[in-house]
C-alpha cells in the first residue's frame, strides 16, 4: 500500500523540509491588512514579523475545503490512502473540516485524518512518526490508531514577552492585560490537548523560563516517560533569547539533543514575538 503524509505549515514543516522528507504541507493562509498570503508562499517569516511588529491588521484563516479536496484528489491519483495531520482541532476549524469531508464517499477508507490535539514541534513529530511507520509497510488505519493512542503524550508551555497580542486575539481583556502590563507579569501558556490556556504568571521571565522547564520535568516523572521522551524549545523572531533559552534546557537536560525551531506563524500571531517555548514528547514506539 503506497501511503501519503500530509499536513500543514502550522507544523513548523517548511515547503523545502516538506519536498525532501516526500511529504506533502498545505500553507496556512493569512490575511494582512486586507490582502490574502500563505505561509512559506509569499508569506516569509521576515515579512510576517515586519507587518506584525508594525501594527498591521494580521488575521490567521484556513486552507477551504476546494483546497484540501484539490490536494486528496491529485494524491489519491498516485497513492492508496493519506494520513493528514492538521493543527489542534482545538486551536483551529480546519481538522474538524477535514475530518467532515473525510467522512465522504469519495475519501472514506481512503483519507484518515488525525485530530492529533497537537501544533509545532509535537505536530512535527507526529509526521515523522507517521512517516516512518509508513516506510516500514504499517497500514494507513494502523498509523491512524497509533497516532490517535498516543496524541496526549505531548506537553507544552510558553511564554510570552508582551501581552499585546493575547489581548488583540481575545484571549485576553484589555483591563487584564492593562492590570498585567502593570505589575509586569508574565503569564505562562499551556498546551494539554486540545487549546492554548493559562497555567500561571510569573513576574520576571527569568522565573517564567525555569517554571515552564520544572513543569515540563514534573510531565514527564507523572506520565512515565522514563528515558523515551524528546525535548524542543521553540520561540518566536527573537533567536538571540531563545538560543539562551536553549543553552538552559540543555543544562537541564544534559543527556537529551534538544530540538530547537521555530514557532509557527499561526500560534505567532496571537502571542506575538519574542515567546519561548518548551516542549517534550514520548517517542514513537512502533
Amino acid at each position: 500500500m503506497k501511503i501519503a503524509i500530509m499536513t500543514d505549515s502550522n507544523s513548523g514543516i517548511t515547503q523545502k523540509e516538506a519536498k525532501e522528507l516526500g511529504i506533502y504541507c498545505i500553507p496556512m493562509p493569512f490575511t494582512i491588512d486586507g490582502k490574502e498570503f500563505e505561509e512559506d508562499i509569499n508569506l516569509t517569516q521576515e515579512h510576517f514579523y515586519e507587518k506584525l511588529m508594525s501594527g498591521a491588521e494580521v488575521f490567521t484563516s484556513q486552507p477551504t475545503i476546494g483546497i484540501i479536496a484539490k490536494k486528496w484528489d491529485e494524491i489519491l491519483k498516485t497513492h492508496d490512502a493519506i494520513i493528514h495531520i492538521p493543527m489542534s482541532s482545538g486551536l483551529s476549524g480546519s481538522c474538524q473540516t477535514a475530518m467532515m469531508m473525510a467522512d465522504e464517499d469519495q475519501y472514506k477508507g481512503k483519507v484518515f485524518v488525525v485530530d492529533s490535539q497537537r501544533i509545532s514541534v509535537t505536530q512535527k513529530a507526529d509526521v515523522l512518526d507517521a512517516l516512518a511507520m509508513a516506510d516500514k509497510g504499517y497500514s494507513a488505519k494502523e498509523i491512524y490508531d497509533y497516532l490517535m493512542n498516543n496524541k496526549m503524550n505531548a506537553t507544552i508551555y510558553v511564554t510570552v514577552d508582551t501581552l499585546e497580542y493575547l489581548k488583540k486575539g481575545g484571549r485576553l481583556s484589555p483591563a487584564a492585560a492593562t492590570l498585567a502590563g502593570l505589575l509586569k507579569i508574565k503569564p505562562i501558556l499551556t498546551i494539554q490537548g486540545e487549546k492554548l490556556d493559562k497555567y500561571g504568571t510569573s513576574r520576571t521571565m527569568k522565573k517564567a523560563r525555569k517554571m515552564m522547564i520544572d513543569q515540563v520535568k514534573q510531565d514527564i516523572s507523572d506520565r512515565g516517560w522514563g528515558d523515551d521522551y524528546e525535548v524542543a524549545c521553540v520561540y518566536s523572531y527573537d533567536k538571540e533569547a531563545a538560543l539562551d533559552y536553549l543553552e538552559q534546557i540543555k543544562e537541564a537536560f544534559p543527556d537529551k539533543e534538544v530540538i530547537f525551531d521555530r514557532l509557527s506563524l499561526s500560534v505567532a500571531c496571537h502571542i506575538g514575538p519574542g515567546s519561548l517555548a518548551i516542549a517534550a514528547f514520548k517517542k514513537g514506539s512502533y
